[in-house]
């Protein structure tokens, strides 16, 4: 029996699924292979199903066998980046005329994939709170979507989805449910196990972890589907690369423990924030006063490292953003290390003046792993600024 075979608990499957020690050298960590092609036994004798770096990689099969282990699900696969992944399921499901029931509280790269990119081909897209559940059924009954994409906690503003409520509402309507689980990662929350047909990942966030690698996951449980994704991933080409796998894979390892710190570190700067009198509104699962919170707290196994908060203005909201020191002012999120985002002008710019606008007045904390005291500090500080 090997390691691999022996995990069955989430940290132990993030550390050993699909990590089998090298079996020429005994090597524990698994060795990159960067090989673009594959000698073969003859033509057509391929040894274990390699050929082509495009159609099949050693580093990305175990990236994909530890992603399906730690979601729950049969099937996996790594994309070149989080919207390459969104673009292949996407494609995979959706003909001219089909539409995406979305949530109007949704990254704004997804959004602007299925209105400007999948639109013009035919493609209709429909917004909707998925956080009211009864205007989702609502939505549904006037008219029933082919895929109902569900993003919980959302970005930025951290609304919630009874994930099992609304997978029935999709199944009922014969809909794909598709859940982004970026925010809570498989740590804190298994969308598969609610319901949901396929979950994605954009991994350059928490799984990655440390703001070095690029990358995306689609994890499901549907044989047919799989196999259409499958030969997208091939045929289009957006795969990751081994270097990027191994680095996913890599911070895959120690996402139990980051999302513990994450989680902890978030509670408390939201709770701080909460009770201070610039600021109007904090947006975070975890405070008992966010609507969402006992779905949350039902749901998921921790409440993630995302606040987000509203300032008085816009005006101040930007004073905010560019006044933290610890907090560094960058896009993206879930890495180590701090963040502070402004969407409206940064990760959200694309949706202005849609649906899926953010107000002017929020800023977007990724809260890292570094001491509390020093972030509450920093976010004082910013205020006091």
């Amino acid at each position: 029996m090997t390691a691999s075979d022996a995990a069955r608990g989430f940290a132990s499957l993030a550390v050993h699924a699909g990590q089998d020690a090298d079996a020429a050298t005994g090597a524990v960590i698994p060795p990159v292979h960067f090989s673009t092609t594959y000698a073969q036994d003859g033509i057509g004798g391929l040894r274990q199903g390699y050929e082509y770096g495009r159609s099949g990689n050693p580093t990305r099969t175990a990236l994909q066998v530890q992603l399906a282990a730690i979601e729950g699900g049969a099937h996996a696969f790594s994309f070149a980046s989080g919207l390459a992944a969104e673009d292949a399921l996407l494609r995979a499901v959706l003909q001219p005329g089909d539409e995406v029931l979305l949530g109007n509280d949704v990254y704004g790269g997804t959004h602007r994939l299925i209105s400007r990119i999948l639109g013009p081909w035919g493609v209709r897209l429909r917004v909707v709170d998925m956080s009211d559940a009864e205007a989702v059924r609502a939505a549904v009954a006037e008219r029933a979507p082919r895929i109902l994409w569900v993003e919980t906690p959302s970005n930025p503003l951290l609304r919630v989805t009874d994930i099992a409520d609304l997978a029935a509402v999709g199944h009922d309507a014969g809909a794909l449910v598709v859940v982004d689980n970026t925010f809570a990662t498989p740590a804190l929350q298994q969308p598969l196990a609610l319901g949901a047909d396929v979950v994605v990942h954009s991994t350059t966030k928490y799984l990655g972890g440390h703001s070095d690698v690029v990358g995306g996951a689609l994890v499901l449980d549907d044989d047919a589907l799989a196999e259409r994704i499958g030969f997208l991933q091939y045929a289009a080409g957006a795969v990751s690369g081994p270097l990027d796998a191994w680095l996913t894979t890599r911070g895959i390892k120690t996402l139990a423990l980051r999302m513990q710190r994450h989680s902890e570190n978030a509670a408390a700067v939201a709770a701080f924030l909460e009770g201070q009198e610039r600021v109007a509104r904090v947006y975070y699962p975890g405070l008992s006063s966010h609507p969402g919170h006992e779905i949350a707290a039902r749901q998921m196994r921790g409440f993630g490292g995302i606040v987000s908060v509203a300032l008085e203005s816009g005006e101040a909201a930007r004073r905010f953003a560019e006044s933290t020191r610890l907090f560094q002012l960058a896009e993206s999120l879930g890495g180590v290390e701090s963040l502070v985002n402004y969407p409206d002008a940064m990760t959200h710019a694309s949706v202005r003046g849609t649906e899926a606008a953010v107000p002017v007045e929020v800023v977007r904390l990724s809260v890292g792993i570094e001491d509390v005291d020093d972030l509450l500090a920093d976010v004082e500080a910013a205020l006091a600024r």
